[in-house]
C-alpha cells in the first residue's frame, strides 16, 4: 500500500518495456492464418460474386463480353497450338498427332488449287485442251492414292501409339487438313516437314 518512490521508478521501465517487447497486435479485419490472395485469384473470386445483372439488355452485353474474349482466346490457340482453349474437334493427344503427321510431309492434295487454276487456264486455250484434260485425271489420281497411302499409314500408326484413346474420325481430319496449303492450315503446323511427329 505505501510503497517508496524509489521501487516505482524501478517498476516502471520494466513494465514499458514488457508492452513493447510483448506480441504485435493484429489486425481483427485480416482473416487469420490464411496469405494474401494473387491479384489474379482475387479478380477471379470478385468476378464470380459479381452482382447478376439488373435487366435482359445488361445481361446480354455481359454475354457477348464473355463470348468475344472466348473467342480471342481460341484465335490465339489456334496459332499457338495451346490445347486449352481449341475447339473440341482439334483437341486431344490423337487429334495433335494427326496434325503433326500430316503437317510432317509433303501432299499432292495442299497444291490442288493452284493446279486446278493452271489447268483451268490451260482448258481455255483450244490447242491445250487435251493436255488440260490429262492433268486433270492424273491430279485426282495421284491425290486418290496418296490419300489412300496417307489414311493406311496413319490408321497403323494411331493404333500403335493410342491403342485405347477413341481414334474415330482421325483419318478424316487428317484428309481434310491435307486439302488445305500448309500456310493456311489451323492450328498452325507446330513442326517442320521431314520432322517425326510427336
Amino acid at each position: 500500500m505505501f510503497r517508496s518512490r524509489s521501487n516505482e521508478t524501478k517498476d516502471a521501465p520494466a513494465t514499458e518495456t514488457a508492452e513493447v517487447e510483448g506480441p504485435p497486435v493484429r489486425d481483427p479485419q485480416a482473416p487469420k492464418g490464411r496469405p494474401t490472395p494473387k491479384r489474379s485469384e482475387a479478380e477471379a473470386l470478385r468476378r464470380a460474386t459479381a452482382k447478376p445483372p439488373a435487366n435482359r439488355k445488361e445481361a446480354a452485353k455481359r454475354a457477348r463480353e464473355a463470348r468475344k474474349a472466348a473467342l480471342a482466346k481460341q484465335r490465339e490457340a489456334l496459332v499457338t497450338g495451346d490445347e486449352k482453349y481449341l475447339p473440341v474437334r482439334d483437341r486431344g493427344p490423337v487429334r495433335r498427332y494427326t496434325r503433326d503427321f500430316v503437317d510432317a510431309k509433303w501432299h499432292v492434295a495442299e497444291y490442288f488449287l493452284p493446279i486446278a487454276v493452271l489447268i483451268l487456264v490451260m482448258s481455255m486455250i483450244p490447242s491445250q485442251q487435251a493436255v488440260a484434260l490429262l492433268m486433270w485425271m492424273g491430279v485426282i489420281l495421284m491425290i486418290v492414292f496418296d490419300s489412300v497411302v496417307t489414311g493406311v499409314r496413319l490408321k497403323k500408326q494411331l493404333r500403335e501409339r493410342f491403342p485405347d484413346e477413341g481414334r474415330r474420325g482421325a483419318v478424316a481430319y487428317a484428309l481434310m487438313r491435307t486439302l488445305q496449303m500448309r500456310r493456311m492450315r489451323l492450328p498452325k503446323p507446330q513442326i517442320k516437314r521431314g520432322e517425326a511427329p510427336r
